[in-house]
């Protein structure tokens, strides 16, 4: 039940006058289908879910499913700490036609392990599409650990996970464990190449909001097992992702976007706010050879 292999955004949500932006996301959608990207994450912690309203997020999905016209995959954020909530969330995004669901584990709560396996078997239980579990504990305060991952792999509907710990040595451990039973994508953008060198395939990328075809090519070369020219690429790329991520995700890939015009404004809702370290993501994207005015 592979979903995708190579590059997956997890889309920003532009907004205007704080509202959501609907011209703007469909220039950032239009953009990232043709730069080639292999999916699209709507919803997740880079959209700002979290300070959305119900009907935003349902809109959002829509939007995005109706653009996209099942050309690529369309991937829901359906996380939240209250597992019932998740389960909402998880049912809407079936019912909308999403190709799978990323599940973030429960934040704030602080779950045991037990209580992070029972969490997902419950909401896989209720659905029939496809459950990525996503690990990120440096937002959410709680560590899946890889035995966890491979108790949860056995289960029907639970066939990938966006792993963002960081910890290159647990993503060895989640493929030693899991094998070929669960798909692994890379969740942090600066180690994306050795993610795929131990078996990943893919990525979750923040970055390919505003380099979608970069992060497409050296994925797909990673996958074809090219892979001295994927490291050369990832290498070039890291200082524009560490200053893509000097400030709290979105803050700086929303600001990016904005000064390269492929949104209209940089607003973010409370409690994110404009972007301080300006400089420092103007220097990376020059470097980088990026088309961009800064933009107050």
């Amino acid at each position: 039940m592979t979903i995708f292999k190579g590059t997956a955004t997890a889309l920003i949500t532009p907004f205007v006058d704080d509202k959501v932006d609907f011209v703007s996301l469909e220039n950032l959608v239009n953009n990232q289908l043709n730069s080639g990207v292999d999916a699209l994450i709507v919803n997740g912690t880079t959209g700002e879910p979290t300070t959305m309203t119900h009907d935003e997020r349902t809109a959002v999905a829509k939007f995005v499913l109706k653009l996209v016209n099942k050309k690529i995959p369309v991937i829901l954020g359906a996380g939240s700490n209250n597992t019932y909530t998740a389960i909402e969330y998880a049912l809407e995004a079936e019912s909308l036609g999403a190709d799978a669901v990323l599940v973030v584990t429960p934040y704030y709560n602080k779950a045991t392990q037990k209580g992070l396996i029972a969490h997902y078997e419950t909401i896989a239980d209720s659905i029939n599409i496809p459950v990525i579990m996503y690990n990120v504990p440096g937002r959410t305060g709680v560590n899946m650990l890889p035995e966890t991952v491979k108790t949860l792999c056995g289960h029907k509907n639970i066939v990938a996970i966006k792993e963002a710990s960081g910890n290159i040595n647990q993503i060895m451990e989640i493929k030693r464990l899991c094998g070929d039973e669960i798909d692994l994508y890379c969740g942090d953008d600066g180690i994306v190449f050795p993610c795929m060198a131990v078996g990943g395939i893919g990525a979750i990328s923040v970055t390919s909001n505003i380099i979608p075809k970069f992060f497409s090519d050296m994925t797909r070369l990673s996958l074809n097992g090219e892979y001295e020219t994927a490291k050369k690429m990832q290498f070039s790329a890291l200082p524009l992702i560490n200053a893509l991520f000097c400030e709290v995700n979105p803050i700086p890939v929303k600001t990016a976007a904005y000064w390269m015009g492929l949104i209209s404004s940089d607003y973010m809702r409370l409690p994110m706010i404009k972007m301080e370290k300006t400089a420092v993501l103007a220097k990376a994207m020059k470097d980088f050879g990026l088309d961009f005015k800064v933009k107050e």
